[in-house]
């Protein structure tokens, strides 16, 4: 990153090195690794839009939109704050969130959760002390049908469509004149 001069000293201003060595020493402001090996998006960051993965994810941050992790879990911690639809193997929330759940393993409430919308999940818990406002399902055909339904569409061709060729008929301005048949001698 930097080229050491002979005396030990860097060849950059000391300003240009106390800003690069920040962005070195705190490289979790964006996600970093958390304690089980979970992919994290910390306090300091906000989502708007769809947030697919194919690992575990600890939400410590802002999410607005869907969040798929189909065969993973999500943990919503307890700085978290999520309004989403969330489609996931395990969901745990700890913090605040705000949409429907699917587990198509588990959905865990624990005591410290906010939650604002439906669960539907083979296996449900709610912990005392948890506030939850709608409604349960516990039926894994349903969660199927959920994740069918959200299932990601394919991109569409990026073939732009041929424009349709233009007819003209004979006689219009700008039209190709008819070809004459070249004249044919009689023989006599």
């Amino acid at each position: 990153m930097f080229e050491m001069s002979k005396k030990g000293g860097t060849d950059k201003p000391a300003a240009d090195t106390a800003q690069r060595s920040e962005a070195v020493v705190r490289p979790e402001t964006t996600a970093s690794r958390g304690p089980a090996g979970h992919a994290v998006i910390v306090a300091s960051i906000h989502i708007d839009g769809d947030l697919r993965g194919e690992e575990d994810l600890l939400i410590e941050g802002e999410v607005n939109g869907t969040v798929q992790l189909k065969n993973n879990s999500l943990t919503i911690g307890p700085q978290g704050k999520v309004r989403a639809d969330v489609y996931a193997h395990s969901i745990y929330v700890d913090g605040f969130q705000e949409g429907d759940l699917y587990g198509s393993e588990r959905v865990a409430i624990r005591k410290g959760a906010q939650v604002r919308g439906n669960v539907t999940s083979p296996r449900v818990s709610l912990e005392d002390g948890a506030k939850f406002k709608g409604s349960i399902e516990m039926d894994p055909q349903a969660v199927q049908g959920a994740n069918s339904r959200n299932a990601p569409k394919p991109a569409p061709s990026q073939a732009a469509p041929r424009p349709a060729p233009a007819t003209q008929k004979f006689g219009d301005p700008g039209a190709p004149k008819p070809e004459t048949p070249p004249a044919v001698k009689s023989a006599s």
